[in-house]
């Protein structure tokens, strides 16, 4: 345990909106930093950092950069408040959900070509400020049979061995003094997040922390998936029954049953195959106009759950100010999500706040890691951190 109480300490890059850091700080590592190069996802993180009682640490202790690319952060220069920690008891993990459109079927999957590609820089920070554990997330496309040279490329950084270059060569890279203890693919839903969302994860563990612990992947959590009937019939409830009685009131009440008897239904027929999930939820490009909730396929299996894909609510109170109860409550395909349901739908716990207009946040929340498949994550890196580090007082 470090000086100031932290058990585990992490550094995260390409933070976002904290999807990652909340799970895990909910595992138990309280973070030294957190690098970001959103404007508006840095919002989020400091508001929720300055009020949230639970993060009573880090708002104390965590470097949290204004919007910093990570390839221009440099820790020795960046950490102010987290510096002498991190330099007196050494880091337990860097983790980072890298970029993922390099690597998305959404994508031109361009991998290693693509400027957005950052497992380089990673690999930097790995040898910079030597962790006793990595983590890296991204989605499943870069377990794709085109990516098997690049993988084998990230592996051999980490710990030593052959891969293959570019013109067909083989080459023998030293490594870092890592063990991947794991590279597999992990889906939200199994851990009680109601989407269809599987991320490909990427577990190191520094040679001389492992030795003979053993590695155990976390297991699902849920049996059966949460359903999104289930995830948001309170919230629905709440949306509509302001409207149950005046002018809206007939139609409000049957556009509710209307689509609580779709998301039921859903869910009933699908038992046993996925029970009534949500679709992977995309966060768009800044590129592109207004959200939504994703590519035709995607919009489809919201209208089977009586919802409506063509964009994103506003809240109530901004409803009910701007008058778009047709738009976002009443159409013929059912009720939109607001940014609040859609963050329900992508695990982030009651009460987290988004920075920014409806756009941005909805972005946020759609390009975020689910933090309980990060908390399932966090918890099996800390068995190791606690088994090692008792191994080590025992033999000191």
């Amino acid at each position: 345990m470090t000086s100031t109480g932290a058990k585990f300490t992490s550094i995260e890059i390409c933070a976002g909106a904290g999807g990652q850091a909340i799970g895990l700080h909910e595992a138990g590592f309280r973070h030294l930093a957190l690098v970001e190069i959103d404007t508006h996802a840095v919002g989020t993180l400091r508001k929720n950092i300055d009020s949230q009682k639970a993060w009573a640490w880090e708002k104390k202790h965590c470097d949290l950069l204004p919007p910093t690319d990570v390839k221009e952060f440099e820790p020795a220069r960046d950490l102010r408040k987290s510096g002498r920690l991190l330099e007196q008891d050494g880091l337990d993990l860097l983790a980072g959900g890298v970029p993922c459109p390099p690597f998305s079927h959404a994508g031109k999957q361009l991998g290693k070509d693509d400027e957005r590609d950052l497992f380089p820089r990673m690999m930097q920070l790995v040898k910079q400020l030597n962790p006793r554990a990595v983590m890296i997330e991204n989605v499943r496309g870069i377990m794709d049979p085109k990516f098997s040279d690049y993988r084998d490329w990230i592996v051999a950084q980490l710990q030593g061995g052959k891969y293959r270059e570019e013109d067909g060569s083989v080459a023998t890279a030293a490594g870092l003094g890592y063990t991947v203890c794991k590279w597999g693919v992990l889906e939200a839903s199994d851990f009680g997040v109601p989407q269809l969302r599987p991320r490909a994860i990427l577990v190191a563990i520094r040679n001389d922390v492992l030795k003979d612990v053993k590695y155990e992947w976390p297991s699902p959590t849920h049996e059966d998936p949460v359903s999104v009937v289930e995830a948001l019939e309170a919230t629905m409830l709440q949306r509509y029954e302001p409207y149950f009685e005046g002018a809206y009131a007939q139609r409000a009440r049957d556009a509710y049953d209307r689509w609580l008897a779709r998301a039921t239904e859903r869910d009933a027929e699908l038992k046993g195959k996925g029970g009534g999930i949500a679709p992977t939820l995309v966060g768009g490009s800044k590129k592109h106009g207004g959200a939504d909730l994703g590519p035709s396929r995607a919009k489809a299996a919201w209208k089977m759950l009586g919802v409506s894909g063509l964009g994103v609510a506003n809240d109530a109170d901004t409803c009910k100010t701007k008058q778009t109860e047709d738009r976002d409550l009443l159409g013929d395909d059912g009720p939109m999500l607001t940014v609040e349901q859609a963050a329900i739908i992508q695990g982030f716990p009651k009460g987290w706040e988004f920075d920014g207009g409806k756009t941005a946040q909805y972005r946020q929340v759609g390009n975020a890691f689910p933090p309980p498949v990060a908390a399932a994550v966090g918890k099996s890196i800390i068995q190791v951190l606690e088994a090692a580090r008792e191994r080590d007082r025992r033999n000191a």
